[in-house]
């Protein structure tokens, strides 16, 4: 099975995120044993960010990395878990909140529009919207 970083790269709606990763150098990380849970934004979620948001992340390597690792959640994480969860502490050392209602479910924002994606040293949960801490305003 491979790993999430080659998960997300197969998967082709993740150009964005994986050029991202690749940048900002975590993409090591991601391809090490792990586990992680990782809450991945779409392309369509990068499109929504504000025009220009998206470059002006790719030259603020700092920064990046922030936004990126405000998505990934130390340890497997499988949907039936989240859901039981009011919040999860980020790799950033800041915490998502986790909400639940009928079959939705948000993280922060974003809604999970498919859980349980697995990898090989974690699983994805695809998200439509890209979260931010509250660390930085774009």
């Amino acid at each position: 099975m491979p790993d999430i970083v080659d998960t997300a790269m197969s998967a082709g709606t993740f150009s964005t995120l994986v050029t991202a990763i690749t940048v900002a150098g975590l993409d090591t990380a991601l391809k090490s044993p792990g586990p992680f849970t990782v809450f991945a934004p779409s392309d369509n979620a990068f499109s929504k960010l504000p025009s220009g948001t998206v470059e002006s992340l790719l030259e603020d390597i700092p920064t990046l990395r922030k936004v990126l690792e405000y998505h990934v959640v130390s340890g497997k994480v499988m949907a039936a878990d989240v859901v039981k969860l009011k919040t999860a502490t980020t790799t950033t050392g800041e915490d998502v909140k986790i909400t639940t209602s009928g079959d939705t479910v948000k993280v922060n924002d974003a809604q999970v529009v498919t859980p349980d994606v697995e990898a090989d040293n974690g699983v994805i949960h695809i998200i439509d919207t890209v979260l931010l801490p509250s660390s930085i305003k774009l």
